[in-house]
């Protein structure tokens, strides 16, 4: 008989312990969304200056004629797969000098 109700008793627990785990993820996933849709929002505060990127395509087709290497060392924080849109927000220099270097070499740095 006591076995039969110890059962129940751990029934019971791991039941518990499993709705409130889900209650948990529950609660970090509404955490998550509401983290993404202030990301989203801060992103989308930010301006895109089409005079900027005149100044670069401007910049670039200078440098082009006068024969100027682009840097051949990537940022500290470039990693593989990054494009110049994934570095837009460390700078414009940064940014101005991955949109040389692309065009210069035809790819992005290693």
């Amino acid at each position: 008989m006591y076995t039969k109700h110890l059962k129940k008793v751990c029934f019971f627990l791991i039941a518990a312990l499993g709705i409130s785990t889900l209650a948990i993820a529950s609660e970090e996933d509404d955490e998550m969304a509401a983290m993404q849709r202030q990301l989203n929002a801060e992103v989308m505060e930010k301006p895109f200056s089409v005079a900027d990127e005149k100044k670069i395509d401007a910049f670039i087709q200078e440098a082009m004629k006068k024969d100027l290497k682009p840097a051949a060392k990537a940022p500290t924080f470039w990693k593989p797969g990054y494009t110049c849109a994934s570095i837009y927000h460390r700078g414009w220099n940064h940014y101005r000098s991955c949109r040389y270097y692309r065009r210069y070499h035809g790819r992005y740095w290693y």
